[in-house]
């Protein structure tokens, strides 16, 4: 829940790097409170149609949308690419695959050009 936390602090810092625990935390977070949202929805009758999201979970999804691009961001520069390299998730299928093996691998030793190694910082 920290990681989460941490994220939402650096709501839009797009600079620096976001190691593999602080990415993925946030990603496990970010799911459980979709579908948290997704029962108050349910349970609201607040549903926008039968298939699609409800108005609690289309703002809380529109609320974090900087934040899970700014930790996807970083988390690039992480493994040493640049924050572009996330305009891959508009390619269909094949770009979501790519990101997420990019986002699986290892921090890059020692600094890079967006910073210091965030698990050497922590150390």
């Amino acid at each position: 829940m920290n990681w989460y936390l941490k994220v939402l602090r650096n709501y839009a810092s797009f600079g620096g790097r976001a190691r593999r625990a602080e990415f993925w935390y946030f990603v496990l977070f970010h799911f459980l409170a979709i579908l948290a949202f997704t029962a108050v929805d349910g349970l609201l009758g607040t549903g926008l149609d039968e298939d699609g999201l409800g108005l609690v979970t289309v703002l809380y999804l529109l609320a974090v949308a900087v934040p899970v691009i700014a930790v996807a961001i970083r988390r690039l520069h992480d493994t040493g690419r640049s924050g572009w390299w996330y305009l891959l998730i508009l390619l269909p299928f094949i770009g979501p695959l790519v990101l997420l093996f990019f986002f699986a691998q290892d921090s890059e030793a020692g600094p890079n050009r967006f910073g210091p190694n965030p698990k050497q910082l922590e150390a």
